[in-house]
């Protein structure tokens, strides 16, 4: 990892960067096998998923024998754990749920809004080297909650054209409609366009590499709504000289092994820590198991000493992590002050591989800077509000004369017109 001593205010923009590749490059490749998927529909989604998955597909859809199948290919220890974060998750989203309120904004007049579920969902899961069945979760159960009528998960196969079973059987527990053996680009294209096997959803949802990224930026060009942009994950954890350094390194290798385009910082406000930390990383790194992922994961990732927690949390807020640990003797300075964070760690005690996976809030979250105007997936991502208002006579008479006024200096008269005729009827 770089090491950086007391970084000036004006090297932030170009220290924070994020190791991504070039948007003209993923776009002209996004775009090419878009336009592709729109005119030829099955038959580019098959081309695609045997250029970039190695895979011949015969049936775009897992059967109910492989989603049966499923659930014996798995231990019971694991299931156990998917169902006690189904529990949690299912706990904090539908604690997320409100209630129709009528307000009367003056005598005659009543307005309020109620939700609706989006009727169609596409969740993208993805499998490359970690399938993760744990996002299959986090989409899939709002979306449940929320009401969809049709819940679409595709994920990429392998080879034979199987999907991971943790994967098949928390979609099946948590009321999957259907699930798509596609990933990709073409699995976001197909649901932007619809095909002759694919539905056409109405937003898309889920994390996935620089490509599913840009491909999910490039439906909502075509009228299909997205979460986030959600790309590479990433994490930065302020430690002072109270943390444990051990836990520190483990947290920032946890997310390293995300792949080779993740980025992790440490930002600490002790320079022996900054070291320690240092040390614990190169312990850590030789045992795991996707080694070679995180080491290069570390190649993009820095440990950056600041002097103060002022300027600490003035840098967090700057590069708006997509995750966010606080580790310090006045953990409550950093929560109050935190303004750009996708979801937020507290102690020694809180991984945040506990909300990648059980604690109960969502993993699905803004990289890239976006926390600085997007929130998480929560229960509302999978709701519309529809405001309605109800006006009687007496109403109509309290703000007519103000409606005319209005749609008159806009020079809209058949707007004025409206609320005049309804006004003389009551003379």
């Amino acid at each position: 990892m770089k090491k950086i001593i007391n970084p000036d205010k004006n090297q932030w923009q170009i220290l924070l960067q994020r190791p991504v590749q070039t948007i003209e490059a993923i776009e002209t490749t996004v775009t090419s096998i878009f336009d592709d998927i729109k005119r030829n529909g099955d038959d580019g989604i098959k081309r695609y998923s045997s250029i970039f998955d190695d895979v011949e597909l015969d049936e775009f859809y897992a059967s109910s024998e492989e989603i049966l199948a499923a659930s014996s290919q798995i231990s019971s220890e694991l299931k156990r754990a998917i169902n006690l974060a189904k529990n949690n998750i299912s706990t904090f989203h539908t604690a997320q749920k409100t209630t129709k309120k009528v307000v009367i904004t003056v005598e005659g007049v009543e307005c309020w809004q109620e939700k609706r579920a989006i009727q169609k969902v596409g969740l993208y899961i993805p499998g490359g080297t970690a399938p993760l069945f744990s996002s299959v979760l986090m989409l899939a159960i709002p979306a449940q909650i929320a009401g969809c009528k049709e819940i679409i998960l595709a994920t990429p196969p392998n080879k034979k054209g199987e999907i991971n079973p943790a994967i098949l059987y928390a979609a099946q527990l948590c009321g999957v409609t259907k699930i798509l053996k596609v990933g990709g680009i073409q699995a976001i294209a197909g649901f932007t366009f619809g095909t002759e096997t694919i539905p056409q959803v109405y937003k898309i949802f889920g994390p996935g590499n620089q490509y599913v990224t840009a491909a999910k930026q490039l439906a909502t060009k075509y009228g299909v709504a997205i979460d986030m942009p959600a790309g590479p994950s990433e994490l930065l954890i302020v430690a002072d000289e109270t943390a444990n350094a051990s836990f520190v390194a483990s947290d920032l290798l946890s997310q390293a092994e995300h792949g080779t385009d993740s980025q992790v910082i440490l930002v600490s406000t002790s320079l022996e820590k900054l070291n320690e930390v240092e040390q614990e990383i190169e312990q850590q790194m030789e045992l795991l198991s996707r080694k070679s992922i995180a080491k290069k994961a570390i190649g993009n990732s820095k440990l950056i000493y600041i002097e103060t927690k002022e300027t600490a949390l003035d840098l967090i807020n700057e590069y708006s992590p997509e995750h966010f640990i606080i580790c310090t003797n006045d953990n409550d300075f950093y929560i109050n002050g935190v303004q750009n964070a996708g979801s937020v760690f507290i102690g020694d005690y809180t991984p945040e591989s506990a909300g990648d996976y059980v604690s109960g809030t969502n993993h699905t979250l803004p990289t890239n800077g976006y926390s600085k105007a997007y929130s998480g997936v929560n229960l509302d991502s999978f709701l519309k509000a529809i405001s309605f208002q109800k006006i009687s006579k007496i109403g109509i008479q309290n703000i007519g004369k103000a409606i005319e006024l209005m749609a008159d200096a806009e020079g809209l008269d058949a707007h004025k017109n409206a609320v005049t005729l309804r006004l003389n009827s009551l003379k």
